[in-house]
């Protein structure tokens, strides 16, 4: 691949409403994953290896966290050949609107995307979980002469509603596009239905074209409801299936868009076998790491002989201790701890949480720099972890980020002060518990 005749393009802005509360204070695509990554990483460790040096960011959304990432852990590119990551939040160039939709985010920044002048403008979601050479893809798009070239992965019947389903000829050409069809029954094709991935490669001048429509209204604000289906009656539209450098028998394209989605693809890390596989060096993950110390376990026994810090089929980060806990499929991100007697299973725990003596979590994702008290239960009582909580369709609790659950000891002592019969166990502030948890 010609660097030069390709421009990346990364749509970042989603507000990620079906995550939340992981996305209430950051974007989707800056949400952690697999303990050190953030979401974007894989589409960008995506583009570096298929030698993608010119890249914009389209951000909206409580985009901090994310410029804050990009900056520190991508600046990778020689700014001296012109190679460049650049984030682009709305411009507010063709109107006074935000971003409205995958299409409205890339037709605000046509003006950026003709500067650069390329042949080719790919077009990326930032928030999928896979390994793909779009290198494969554009040599694909040129051989078949397309205008336009639709990224296509095989899903099963049940889960077309998720996506924009493709109809294709025997050429691979699509000749219908339903955006998450509700009464798919039966795929036309023969086989399992075919669903967009997301990403879309256009010739430059097809891209100015069909963006050009309504650009005064931004009435097409979406690429797989509005821009390809009208594109099919004027230009040669290819789907191109999903080659995997993941290396595994089945193919691995995680959408991680809901809070079970997202809970699945990270446990999907920790098996002994792996579905998704972070350690292949011929296919890196790149991402920025903290200056944390390394991970460790203390205590083997104790008087009791329980005291011992164990970790089994699990991903822990940096800067972690298991202090005389166990830990037992599980993803633990930068600078967590885990005090003695405490059992943490099929959980997700972000950065800095802290996990007090006694305490079992099961099925959970826990938030940055949460405490968890002594002796806390979280994911064994639906009821009340609902009381307090968020809980998914499939019984995984989310703690949001910042959180410190009081004890029940010290809600039965607020509650007799206060002379009141009942005291909720619920989150409050820090200066509120910290004099009262173990060192």
């Amino acid at each position: 691949m010609n660097s030069r005749e390709v421009l990346g393009v990364i749509l970042a802005g989603g507000a990620g409403q079906r995550l939340y509360p992981l996305t209430k204070e950051q974007a989707k695509p800056a949400v952690v994953f697999g303990g050190t990554y953030r979401l974007i990483d894989f589409t960008l460790s995506n583009a570096v290896n298929s030698n993608i040096r010119h890249i914009f960011i389209l951000s909206q959304y409580k985009s901090d966290s994310l410029h804050r990432h990009i900056h520190s852990g991508w600046n990778l590119f020689a700014s001296e050949l012109d190679e460049f990551i650049t984030i682009l939040p709305p411009q507010q160039r063709i109107n006074d609107q935000w971003y409205s939709g995958t299409a409205s985010a890339v037709r605000q920044n046509l003006y950026s995307i003709n500067g650069f002048r390329p042949k080719y403008v790919l077009i990326l979601s930032a928030d999928h979980v896979y390994k793909m050479d779009y290198a494969k893809m554009l040599d694909y798009h040129k051989k078949m002469g397309a205008e336009i070239t639709v990224g296509a992965i095989e899903v099963r019947p049940e889960d077309t509603h998720r996506f924009g389903i493709l109809q294709v000829d025997a050429d691979q050409r699509i000749t219908d596009f339903v955006e998450k069809p509700k009464n798919l029954t039966a795929c036309r094709n023969g086989g399992c239905p075919v669903a967009s991935m997301g990403i879309y490669l256009f010739n430059i001048d097809a891209l100015n074209d069909v963006l050009a429509r309504d650009i005064k209204e931004e009435l097409e604000n979406d690429f797989g409801k509005d821009i390809i289906p009208s594109a099919l009656r004027t230009r040669r539209i290819h789907a191109y299936q999903f080659i995997d450098e993941n290396k595994k028998r089945a193919k691995y394209w995680r959408d991680v868009g809901t809070i079970d989605s997202y809970w699945e693809a990270n446990m999907d890390l920790v098996a002994v076998d792996p579905e998704f596989n972070l350690y292949d060096s011929d296919w890196p993950i790149r991402t920025y790491h903290p200056q944390y110390p390394p991970a460790k376990t203390v205590f083997a026994g104790g008087k009791d002989g329980r005291r011992v810090g164990l970790v089994l089929d699990s991903i822990i980060s940096n800067g972690c201790i298991i202090s005389g806990g166990r830990v037992q499929n599980s993803v633990l991100s930068f600078g967590v701890r885990v005090n003695s007697y405490a059992d943490i299973s099929q959980s997700i725990l972000m950065e800095g949480v802290r996990v007090g003596r006694s305490a079992k979590i099961r099925r959970a994702i826990i938030g940055k720099n949460v405490i968890i008290p002594p002796g806390a239960l979280i994911g064994y009582d639906w009821a009340e972890d609902r009381k307090r909580f968020t809980v998914s369709e499939n019984g995984v609790v989310v703690v949001p980020e910042e959180t410190i659950i009081r004890p029940a000891s010290l809600a039965a002592e607020l509650g007799r002060s206060s002379g009141l019969s009942h005291v909720v166990s619920a989150p409050f502030k820090k200066r509120e518990i910290a004099s009262i948890l173990p060192s």
